[in-house]
């Protein structure tokens, strides 16, 4: 036990120096927003699929970027372009990805989490009920975010994701505000093993045991999860990244 608390404090250490420098020095918020805008050279404008606002599309299945934190979106980029996680959605990252130098993702990855944003848009739940997917209960999902479901092996999103999935940087994304098919389908194939690029498997271990009513109940809440606490509608300027 003392040996695997002592290989994540390691690999928490490596995020945080790495992120830190990328942050600070390797991204180019300005280049960024060209690629993301306009494409470069064979890589299509990223705009095409996740929206000029980088807000995602429920009906095309594409996440939300605007906001994500800079070390996750770069190494989900890599990622694809290793093929370390495989594209399911519009089966073209993979390609894209690997049209990018190292720079241009870490440039579009400061671009996005630099990037305005309006913090109460997400999914719209009518929209999504008439492209026919299924729903779940927002209090129900309130619960398992917040408490899990720990007689099922069901951990707190709020546990590494930080409150209402707000994102804990630089390891653990943002959660909260994203689209809800996004958030079922990569439910989904955490569960299944098809996506496998997950911290220490920790969200595999988590989404094997969760049922398809608690994904739903889930990705209900996260959407449209407030990113403030009651009481205080501030949300802190000094957010790590």
């Amino acid at each position: 036990m003392q040996g695997l608390f002592s290989k994540v404090s390691v690999l928490a250490a490596v995020f945080v120096m790495s992120s830190a420098h990328a942050a600070g020095n390797a991204g180019d918020v300005a280049s960024g927003k060209s690629i993301y805008l306009n494409g470069k050279g064979d890589v299509p404008a990223c705009n095409s699929c996740h929206g000029q606002d980088a807000m995602g599309d429920d009906a095309m299945g594409t996440p939300r970027l605007a906001g994500q934190g800079f070390a996750y979106t770069a190494k989900q980029l890599k990622d694809f372009a290793d093929d370390k996680r495989m594209d399911t959605v519009m089966y073209v990252m993979n390609t894209n990805a690997k049209g990018m130098s190292d720079q241009d993702m870490m440039d579009v990855a400061a671009y996005l989490e630099n990037l305005e944003y309006d913090a109460l848009a997400s999914s719209d739940m009518n929209q999504v009920k008439e492209l026919g997917n299924p729903v779940g209960v927002r209090y129900l999902g309130k619960g398992i975010a917040q408490h899990g479901a720990p007689e099922r092996g069901v951990s707190a999103c709020h546990s590494c994701h930080s409150y209402n999935g707000r994102g804990m940087y630089p390891i653990y994304p943002m959660i909260g505000g994203q689209k809800y098919v996004y958030l079922v389908n990569q439910l989904k194939q955490f569960r299944d093993g098809s996506r496998a690029n997950d911290q220490m498997g920790q969200m595999r271990t988590v989404a094997k045991n969760m049922s398809d009513e608690d994904i739903y109940n889930v990705a209900t809440f996260l959407t449209s999860a407030p990113r403030t606490t009651m009481g205080n509608s501030r949300w802190p300027e000094n957010k790590p990244h």
